[in-house]
């Protein structure tokens, strides 16, 4: 190796004797170095300082570049010579500051060089002992660099500073402080160190002076101070190296403390004193310092106290020591060391979890040591047998284990460490046993496999558990020993066993874990379920919930829960059964609380939440709840009164609310909140709560579960629980008004308010008017709350200027009592209908007097109708603000407000007219609301309020535009106001309202003639919007804004029309809007659309809708040029699907009001929308195409957009023939099965479910619905429109019927040819349930729902298609629809039945499969020909060709036929036998016979019965129609709603047969061969061989024994011996003759047979003896990987479970055919114990690759010549059944953190290994 660095000196003369010298240091070893010296100096005049001097001159100069054996010759020849000087200090000294530490500086990396150099040093040390030189030279300069590299300053607590420094040489200066590398210095101070112990300990008596031993220890104990500071100090600076540092210096310091303590040295002139135990406390506090830092922290405490307790307790000094000894650690006795071990087990981090395993193993094996030497260290009876007693230990594991597993697990334990441990029925483990089972447990789930966790989990721990009932003793948590001992210390340790299987990474560990905590009795164990921590419920155990692998079953047909949350919930509910009121409520508030720190999936909060529920029913059944006497009941109220937080708890439970959110499936989340309620009903009394979290909390709930269901009897139960809090509830209810309109909110010197105080204001009052409907059940009450309204409304116009803000909260209150009424009202009259059966217009109109219900909601409406009297007088001055601001034009905006942008609720006003603004609005916004609701119930006359509406409308639209942006706001908020005012005008436009608004118009306009009513309105609106929009003084966010409510406006106003007609008070719209003022709207929004806003999406789209449906109606499209209306269309069509695009969301409301506005049901007639005359697609088209083309990625858009289509095309079937192919599309359309989001918005949002009604009605609306949330909606809405189609009369109209057919007929031809020509619908080999399963299932099942179309123009090119399906290779799933597609043709059209199906039947060449099919629609033909002269031509001609496949050698059409025809028989045989004739046929004897047979034979009532009636209520023409087809009831019909067919069944039971006699065969086989004969017996039956000897016993005896099962095997060099599987049949006096026999056949044909024998066994030796077991692996890559190494290697044979998967197309890309060159042997799974035994008899040895405990390295295993290697699964690895076959286990040695490799990469080394060892043996 070579140096560089080395720093330069002078050039000196060198004599010939050192130039040869040096020379000779390249090639000579350092060991000969001092010899070559003496003989020099021998030789020579040089003296001895002579040549170290001219040695050490040279050095710089001639060392560079040198190796490292030169370095250290050198090094070896200045050490000697040191020795031979004068002064030897000096010389010492010269070397150190010349040589030493430049090498030391100029070799940093190389730990070798540094090693032997140290080495060298040191001997020149120890030999001279120049403890004072070393103390004021090396010393000083390696503890100074070591603190500046380190980063530590420099601190007077040092005892180098009371060293002497003289006679430094000078060369120090030339040697920078710090020059030093860390490691260098770290292992020079350390050798010094233990240099100098090692020269104490040499010091004999009497052979030093004490002079010389004074100075060696002053030495020992300054360098130890010094080294202890340092290392003390290092961890509190933030260095990279600190751990390299301690790493080094602490075991030295440890050891010298041991054997010096105490240290005595001067600091500062004071006598100082460091011992190992003052040593051990300051090293903990340092430790404790260190676990408050952060993770790398913690980290290196742990790696400090692992080297600290391995050198303690490994120290051979420290087993005879005193029992003082025993404590020289005192963070031993501290509850906060053990906390900070419990932690570090159960860490993330697995290297901080080694370290803390680490320090428990060496305290164990210290405290075993004690326990031997002192029986006192251990409490309890019961003691460990020790190895006197070990041969014992397989008898009392046999006499405890009751089971093959168990005992199983007890030998791996033992194996594991763990031998010793046991119990017996009346003795327990004493401590030390109990730490060594949780230190196996322990292990067993870091390191160990799967396979062991699950064989040997529930028999260690049930050691551990049953040791730790609660027993009499109490002793302290605060020593190893009693750690084990305190019954509440152990459930600490047993918790973190749980814990960490909790988080294990397999999840069958966990699972298996979990429901081993859970199913233990807990009620039945005492007390010792609170033991457990209360933290590890809080927090391991409550995450661990929320694990989806513990949940396999939650969910599944809509049931939300699982065995795990039952558990669990009865877990809870026991831990909070002994808690007082208080505790369990801190308790649950404390569960509640997990939800804000995890994120919880659905299964988890639904655990989460039921475990509340449990643990709060449990806490309200606490005996202080029940009956109990005075003096108890007084203690229990008292308890029941401990203080707790409610406020808390309400607030923990409103998070688990509020997470329910996320998940948007109603009855989910219904579940939820009704667990969360039961819990605050259980824990609360509403009369402890303050009203206003009362009310917070409840609107936590979601209202849609309020209203109306289970969860409002909850909430009222829980609110009126007794008089008390009913009266508490109501009197703040009735309250609440004038507390909330006169609570001062605003200081006095400011009245002003904004946005966000009325958006707060109105959340409050909402939450109060919800409360208050749900427990109003009385009309007093309301009318005490309207008494407070009026009082109010009476004296808005005398409000002095302190009070402004008190208007607009009284009409936040009356907007929320509206807005509850309304809800209210609608749901009570649903339920009223459903009650009394009467209909909504007789409940309208007799509700007051008849029905109790609904009355409150009339005398609500009639006390706003008197209320109006003063709110409008009011509304009229405050709406003046919008045209009155004095100057308005000359307004400016304050400095606060020009830096905003503005936004929905940020107005870019003046705070004082921004409180005008709002108060006139939200007065506006409440007469609106008011006149709104009590028209709706027809309570009093309201024209004068529509008048003021109206007129505020027109001053609206004809007010002025000011030129400043204060103005321009002014009339944003205008615009405002009026969206609330329009919006009363479509459902109030009565007779009396229409007649106003004519003379209003004949007022304004008098010199005009009769003009449109709203046109003047509509043009005034749009001019005024243009107007304000093109000054362009709004900014960017406040445009936005105007544009919302300009869109918002104009639905309203577009809206009318249509209203008005459809109460028949005008006849046409024309009457209202003019063609013109429509045109111009479409126009308007045509250049809107595409830079439209996200928040404008919805209104506008209404606007859309309804402009069209004006439009046409009014037939303006007519007048209109075609190629103008399809431009103006595609334009709509393009615009509208980029605002579609530009919508980050995909909300169900936006959608359909994307498909009913822009394919609108009056233009869809229009064939000029789907195709134009150049054949380019239509607008429609168009749009339809990038529809299904975004439904690929949005399942809700494909699903919406299929229901509107599929409406549309029932209603106009001509426009069919134009979406053939998207037809196809929806038919074959795949994607997410579940949308909860979709249903939650249908249920939730009242604008998506208006919405959703606006599009074309379903086919079949109550068929559909079923599906609506899954991905079979699309063709489920397919099928029942060609169903509907095929349905059509002429009552519909000839020319929709014959659209109807010729629609069908195409759609049908289309799918034929693509299942017959399409790559992957007509693959005839694919998987089941893959993609090309899936889709040709749905192809199928479309053209089941079409044959309904088939007549006899097509007739012909149909069935062709159908045969060349039918002979195609296919699933029974796909099959089983052609076989009915094929059954409906043939009904109707009975005569192609014989054409077609008899030559089928006589083409002896046909696929069974397909014969089988062809047999199925045959007999269903028969039978269901409804035609009696048909049915029995076709029993004629098509019975007999399917009689002979009754004798197929293909088992499953034999039993396949034997099925049908016997139902063909039952069913028809009075027709077969009816012959008129008394002597019956030939053939009618042969059926008879035949009928009887199949009925008779138990083979065949065994398969009938097993088809449970299948057969017999298959219905051809149910099973074409969508219910038939999609019929989810149907068995196995998870999968694309295809039930089990009927082949299936058969195969089914015909495999399961075959494995019957498989088991039935091999178990009389292993009879047999195990088979012992009697002697005495044998020889009473001795056989006579033909020529008339006896055969003797012993020869017959030895014939017995034979293996029957062998096959024939020809020997090479004899007459070839031949054991056929038929001598194995012959009785034991048949087999010699048949050997003798066998023995005179002709020579030739031995030689023959001979020569073929040794060509297979030459090739039969090529092969190696190894054979691979694969039968438990399932994934192909693996497979064919593993075929492809077998081959490669040439292995005997490779055994998988299934053969057919050789056939795949993946399998055969990646093996390239090495399955067509390797035997592929098939064992399935459950026959591989008996294929291992089979192979053990054969002489091979049985191996699994598996780590397990007993596992062998494989590169330390000697394979045998005969192996077979078994492979586990690719996660769970080998059954432990299987294991239990196995002669040993290999493992694959690993070095880096992941615990496996990928099985078929495991395979392939050991297979690897295995021929490499049989090459060497060769």
């Amino acid at each position: 190796m070579e140096f560089r660095g080395l720093p330069q000196a002078p050039s000196a003369p060198v004599s010939f004797h050192v130039a040869s010298l040096l020379e000779s240091f390249s090639v000579i070893p350092s060991a000969a170095a001092p010899a070559i010296l003496d003989c020099i100096l021998a030789s020579s005049s040089l003296s001895s300082s002579a040549l170290f001097s001219s040695l050490l001159e040279a050095f710089p100069a001639v060392v560079q570049p040198r190796q490292s054996n030169y370095i250290l010759s050198y090094m070896t020849s200045l050490c000697h010579l040191i020795g031979k000087t004068d002064s030897q200090y000096d010389s010492m000294s010269r070397f150190i500051w010349r040589v030493f530490l430049p090498l030391l500086k100029a070799s940093p990396d190389e730990s070798e060089l540094l090693s032997q150099m140290d080495v060298l040093f040191c001997d020149v040390v120890s030999k001279f002992q120049p403890w004072e030189l070393m103390g004021v030279t090396l010393v000083p300069f390696c503890l100074r660099s070591l603190r500046l590299s380190l980063g530590i300053y420099e601190s007077e607590d040092l005892a180098t500073y009371q060293w002497k420094i003289d006679n430094i040489d000078q060369d120090y200066d030339s040697i920078p402080l710090g020059a030093l590398p860390l490691q260098s210095g770290c292992r020079v101070l350390k050798s010094l160190l233990l240099s100098a112990m090692r020269c104490k300990e040499m010091l004999v008596l009497g052979q030093s002076s004490s002079e010389e031993e004074d100075i060696l220890v002053c030495f020992i104990n300054n360098l130890t101070w010094d080294l202890s500071r340092l290392v003390l100090g290092v961890h509190m600076q933030n260095s990279e190296h600190h751990s390299y540092a301690v790493r080094i210096l602490l075991p030295v310091i440890i050891r010298c403390l041991n054997e010096l303590s105490p240290v005595t040295v001067w600091v500062q002139g004071s006598l100082c004193r460091l011992s190992r135990v003052s040593f051990s406390k300051e090293l903990w506090h340092c430790c404790s310092t260190l676990f408050g830092l952060g993770h790398l922290e913690r980290l290196d405490a742990f790696s400090i106290l692992s080297i600290y307790f391995s050198i303690i307790f490994d120290n051979d000094k420290f087993d005879n020591q005193s029992t003082e000894n025993t404590k020289l650690f005192d963070a031993i006795e501290r509850k906060e060391f053990w906390e900070e071990i419990r932690k570090g087990l159960v860490d993330n981090d697995s290297s901080m979890r080694k370290q803390a395993l680490y320090i428990l193993k060496i305290m164990l094996k210290h405290y075993s040591l004690l326990e031997i030497h002192d029986d006192g260290c251990f409490s309890g009876d019961s003691r460990m047998r020790l190895e006197d007693d070990k041969n014992n230990l397989d008898d009392i594991a046999m006499s405890v284990g009751e089971t093959k597993r168990e005992r199983w697990a007890d030998r791996e334990a033992r194996s594991l460490g763990v031998g010793e441990v046991y119990h017996t029925m009346d003795q327990l483990l004493n401590s030390y046993g109990r730490w060594k089972v949780f230190i196996l447990l322990y292990e067993m789930l870091e390191e160990y496999g799967t396979h062991l966790v699950e064989a040997a989990w529930s028999h260690q721990v049930s050691l551990l558990f049953q040791s730790s009932l609660p027993d009499s003793s109490s002793l302290s948590c605060e020593s190893y020993i009693s750690q084990m001992e305190n019954p509440e210390a152990r459930f600490t340790w047993l918790a973190i066993l749980w814990e960490r299987g909790f988080s294990h990474e397999n999840p069958q560990v966990r699972c298996l874990i979990l429901a081993s905590f859970l199913c233990m009795d807990w009620g039945n164990l005492g007390n010792c379920i609170h033991l457990i921590p209360k933290a590890f419920v809080l927090g391991s155990l409550t995450r661990a919930l929320n694990d989806v692998s513990h949940h396999n079953d939650f969910g599944v047909k809509g049931v939300y829960t699982s065995k795990t949350i039952e558990r669990a919930s009865k877990f809870y509910c026991e831990f909070s059964r002994n808690l007082t009121f208080s505790e369990s409520a801190a308790f649950i508030s404390s569960l509640a609380l997990v939800a804000t720190s995890n994120s919880f999936g659905r299964a988890g909060l639904m655990a989460l939440a039921s475990c509340i529920a449990s643990a709060a029913c449990c806490c309200d059944t606490h005996p202080a709840n029940k009956e109990c006497s005075a003096t108890e009941q007084v203690k229990s109220t008292e308890e029941r009164c401990l203080p707790f937080d409610a406020a808390e708890l309400l607030d923990a439970l409103g998070i688990v609310i509020e997470r329910s959110k996320q998940h948007f499936n109603p009855n989910y989340r219904r579940r939820v909140c009704e667990d969360v309620l039961n819990a605050a009903s259980s824990l609360t009394n509403v009369m402890d709560i303050e009203f206003d979290l009362l009310l917070h909390f409840i609107a936590k709930v979601p209202r849609e579960f309020t209203d109306n269901g289970s969860l409002r009897v909850i909430v009222q139960k829980w609110l009126l629980k007794c008089n008390n809090s009913r009266m508490y509830v109501l009197e703040n209810l009735i309250d609440f008004p004038m507390s909330f309109i006169v609570q001062m909110q605003l200081s006095e010197s400011s009245t002003s308010f904004d946005d966000e105080d009325v958006e707060s204001w109105g959340r409050e009052a909402q939450r109060w008017a919800r409360v208050l409907f749900l427990v109003l059940t009385e009309a007093k009450h309301l009318e005490a709350i309207f008494m407070c309204l009026e009082k109010y409304s009476s004296s808005l116009g005398n409000q002095n200027s302190c009070s402004e803000w008190v208007p607009i909260k009284l009409f936040i209150l009356f907007l929320a009592l509206i807005e509850e009424l309304q809800i209210g009202f609608s749901s009570v009259v649903h339920l009223s209908v459903d009650k009394y059966r009467t209909e909504y217009s007789i409940i309208n109109q007799l509700g007051r007097e008849t029905l109790p219900e609904i009355s409150i909601y009339y005398k609500a409406a009639g006390a706003f109708h008197r209320l109006l009297e003063h709110l409008v007088p009011f509304t009229k001055l405050a709406s003046s603000v919008f045209w009155s601001i004095p100057a308005a034009e000359d307004l400016q905006l304050p400095p606060s407000i020009k830096g905003r942008l503005g936004g929905p609720s940020q107005r870019r006003l003046a705070s004082v007219i921004t409180s005008r603004v709002l108060q006139a609005i939200f007065s506006l916004r409440t007469v609106a609301s008011i006149s709104s609701w009590c028209n709706e119930l027809e309570s009093g006359d309201f024209s004068d309020t529509f008048s003021f509406l109206w007129t505020f409308s027109w001053k609206a639209v004809q007010s002025s535009i000011y030129h400043t942006e204060v103005g321009a706001e002014i009339s944003l908020a205008t615009y405002e106001a009026l969206a609330y005012v329009l919006k009363v005008f479509p459902n109030n436009f009565t007779k009396l309202n229409l007649d106003f608004v004519l003379s209003y118009n004949e007022t304004q306009w008098p010199d005009r003639e009769a003009i449109h009513l709203l046109d003047p309105l509509v043009l005034n609106f749009l001019d005024n919007m243009k107007k304000l929009l093109a000054n362009g003084l709004l900014t960017r966010s406040r445009r936005a804004v105007l544009m919302n409510w300009k869109w918002i406006c104009l639905a309203s106003l577009l809206s009318i029309p249509s209203n008005v007609m459809a109460y028949s008070h005008i006849s046409s719209a024309v009457s209202l809007l003019s063609h013109s003022t429509l045109r111009s709207v479409f126009l308007d929004i045509l250049d809107s659309l595409e830079n439209a806003g996200e928040n404008s999406l919805l209104p506008l789209l209404k606007s859309v809708r309804l402009v069209l449906g004006l439009l046409c109606s009014s037939a303006t499209l007519s007048s209109i040029h075609p190629c103008e209306v399809t431009d103006e269309m595609m334009q709509l069509a393009q615009s509208s699907w980029i605002l579609h695009v530009n919508c980050n969301k995909r909300r169900v409301a936006p959608i359909a009001a994307l498909l009913s506005s822009v394919m609108h049901q009056s233009l869809f007639s229009h064939l000029a929308m789907h195709d134009t005359k150049d054949n380019k697609p239509g607008p429609l088209k168009w749009f339809v195409g990038k529809l299904l083309d975004d439904g690929k990625r949005s399942p809700r858009t494909i699903r919406l957009g299929a229901l509107h289509l599929t409406g549309l095309w029932l209603l106009y079937p001509a426009t069919i023939k134009y979406y053939i192919k998207e037809l196809k599309l929806l038919t074959l359309y795949g994607s997410v099965a579940f949308d909860e989001d979709f249903e939650a918005e249908l249920s939730e949002n009242h604008e998506a479910e208006i919405e959703v009604s606006m599009l074309a009605q379903s086919p079949d609306q109550e068929f559909t619905e079923v599906f609506i949330n899954t991905e079979m909606y699309a063709r489920a809405s397919v099928a029942a429109l060609f169903y509907k189609l095929a349905n059509f009369t002429l009552e519909d109209g000839e020319r929709e019927k014959n659209d109807a057919i010729s629609s069908g007929k195409i759609f049908l031809l289309e799918m034929l040819d693509s299942v017959v020509n399409e790559q992957d619908l007509a693959k005839e080999l694919y998987k089941k349930y893959s993609g090309v399963h899936r889709r040709k299932v749905r192809a199928w099942q479309m053209i089941c729902i079409l044959s309904h179309f088939v007549e006899d123009d097509i007739v012909r090119k149909v069935t062709s298609d159908l045969h060349i399906c039918l002979y195609r290779n296919n699933l029974p799933a796909v099959r089983q629809y052609l076989e009915t597609f094929a059954i409906q043709i043939y009904l109707k059209f009975p005569s192609l039945a014989e054409e077609q199906l008899i030559p089928i039947f006589h083409n002896y060449n046909m696929r069974p499969q397909a014969l089988s099919s062809y047999v199925f629609i045959a007999a269903n033909v028969i039978r269901h020909e409804s035609d009696l002269v048909a049915q029995r031509i076709h029993l004629n001609e098509l019975f007999p060709p399917i009689i002979p496949l009754l004798t197929s050698h293909h088992h499953s059409l034999r039993g396949f036929t034997q099925l049908l025809v016997y139902h063909v028989l039952c069913k028809l045989w009075p027709i077969m036998i009816n012959n008129g004739s008394e002597v019956a046929s030939l053939a009618e004897k042969c059926f008879g016979d035949l009928r009887l047979y199949l009925a008779k034979n138990t083979d065949c009532v065994k398969l009938r019965a097993s088809m449970e009636g299948l057969l017999n209520a298959f219905d051809p023409k149910l099973s074409a129609t969508p219910s038939g087809v999609f019929d989810v009831q149907k068995e196995g019909s998870e999968f694309e709603c295809v039930p089990i067919s009927l082949m299936e069944k058969v195969m089914d039971f015909l495999n399961g047969v075959r494995e019957d006699l498989r088991f039935s065969m091999a178990k009389d086989a292993m009879i047999i061969k195990n088979e012992h004969f009697d002697a005495t017996n044998m020889c009473k039956d001795i056989a006579e061989l033909p020529d008339g000897s006896s055969k003797e016993p012993q020869a017959m005896l030895k014939d017995s024994n034979l293996d029957f099962q062998r096959k024939i095997t020809l020997q090479k060099e004899v007459r070839p011996s031949i054991d056929d599987d038929s001598i194995a049949m012959a009785s034991d006096v048949e087999f010699p003759r048949l050997l003798s026999d066998l023995e005179k056949e002709d020579h030739l044909f031995g030689s023959v047979l001979q020569v073929r024998n040794q060509a297979l066994e030459r090739i039969r030796q090529q092969k190696q003896q190894f054979i691979l077991v694969a039968s438990l692996i399932d994934r192909i890559p693996n497979l064919a990987g593993l075929a492809r190494t077998c081959e490669i290697f040439k292995a005997a044979g490779l055994v998988i479970a299934d053969a057919s998967i050789l056939q795949d197309k993946q399998f055969q890309l990646i093996s390239v055919t090495a399955e067509k060159w390797v035997p592929i042997i098939e064992v399935p799974i459950s026959n591989i114990k008996g294929f291992l035994e089979k192979k053990r008899k054969e002489g091979f040895s049985i191996l699994g690759l598996e780590q397990t405990a007993n596992s062998t390295r494989l590169d330390q295993y000697s394979f045998p010549t005969k192996t077979v290697l078994v492979l586990g699964r690719e996660k769970e690895g080998i059954p432990v059944d299987i294991i239990h076959v196995l002669d040993g286990c290999v493992e694959i040695p690993q070095l880096g953190i992941i615990r496996s490799l990928n099985v078929h990469v495991s395979g392939a080394i050991a297979l690897w290994e295995y021929t490499r060892q049989q090459r060497h043996k060769l």
